[in-house]
Formats: structure tokens, sequence, C-alpha cells
């Protein structure tokens, strides 16, 4: 089973609101999900990212990959940089 993480788009036609979630690769966009990681809103100007970190690296260490669109969103959050320096060591 590969593990995904991955956006389900929620909110209204026109109001694109995001969730970050865990999910099979199998599973449609806005299928089943494994577990909710946060969620994203590209409307907002601030505070339009908000991820448990703690949920994110437990599941990065255990093998499960972010699409690019996730992973774009992770970076922003600063999630990734601090994954990759767990991995490398620091």
């Amino acid at each position: 089973m590969a593990v995904k993480i991955r956006l389900m788009r929620m909110g209204a036609k026109k109001r694109p609101f995001y969730r970050v979630v865990v999910a099979d690769s199998r599973v449609p966009r806005d299928g089943k999900c494994i577990e909710i990681l946060g969620t994203y809103n590209p409307l907002l100007d601030k505070d339009n990212i908000k991820i448990e970190e703690e949920k994110t690296l437990k599941w990065l260490k255990n093998g499960a990959e972010p699409t690019d669109t996730a992973k774009d969103v992770l970076s922003k959050a600063g999630i990734m940089k601090k994954f990759h320096d767990t991995k490398n060591g620091k």
C-alpha cells in the first residue's frame, strides 16, 4: 500500500479550501483518508497554513510520499526543512 500526503479539496465553488491528509494512493482525491494533518487556505494572506508538525514528521519518517503540491505547502510551513535536518542527523 503506497501512502501519500496530499491535498483534499473542500469549500464552495470558486472558494477553495484544502485539508492536508494522508491517504492511500489508489483512493480518489476527495475520498477516504487515513488521517488529517492540517489545513491550507490559499485565499488568505496570513495564517493560511495550519499543520500538526509532529503527526506530519511521523508520517514522513514512516515513508509517506508527499505530492508536489503538498511538498510545496509543507515547505512553506517549514516542515520539510525539519524533516531533512533530522534525516541528515543535524
